[in-house]
């Protein structure tokens, strides 16, 4: 049997984002796909960053500044991405074995890992939920038929 590899594993239909894009940009994308991380990558396609819900929660002002809608959003519109991204971002490539992304994922406690080739070019991204769809599958091999 073939071993298991991020490959086989990983998302590649993938929503991205650059990092002169705002802060609502990033926000309405995460809702409307119901997405949790979104790479941030340059014109060549290499990943530079990672924006993650957390990462959004933490650059919105909050309701408790007095600040109404309107006034928020608009000083919202001025925060790029590269202001509130992660740099320093794990990443796999397509090769590893999947069990050793998973130990990544659960020892360090990400949600995502993104994937990128030899150039650093984002192929990918590798999450949790990558890994449940395999459980399942690999669990539905022993059901009763």
């Amino acid at each position: 049997m073939e071993p298991v590899r991020v490959a086989h594993l990983m998302s590649t239909h993938l929503l991205t984002l650059f990092a002169e894009q705002t802060l609502p940009i990033a926000e309405e994308l995460m809702k409307l796909k119901r997405l949790r991380h979104i790479p941030v990558i340059d014109d060549a396609g290499r990943l530079v960053g990672l924006v993650s819900h957390r990462d959004l929660l933490r650059a919105q002002y909050s309701d408790l500044t007095g600040l109404d809608v309107d006034d928020r959003r608009r000083l919202e519109s001025r925060v790029p991405v590269s202001s509130i991204m992660t740099v320093d971002v794990w990443t796999v490539h397509p090769d590893m074995l999947a069990s050793k992304a998973g130990e990544l994922l659960l020892d360090n406690r990400f949600g995502c890992l993104p994937v990128i080739d030899a150039e650093q070019r984002l192929i990918g991204v590798l999450t949790e939920a990558d890994f449940l769809r395999f459980a399942i599958k690999a669990l539905e091999i022993h059901d009763p038929k």
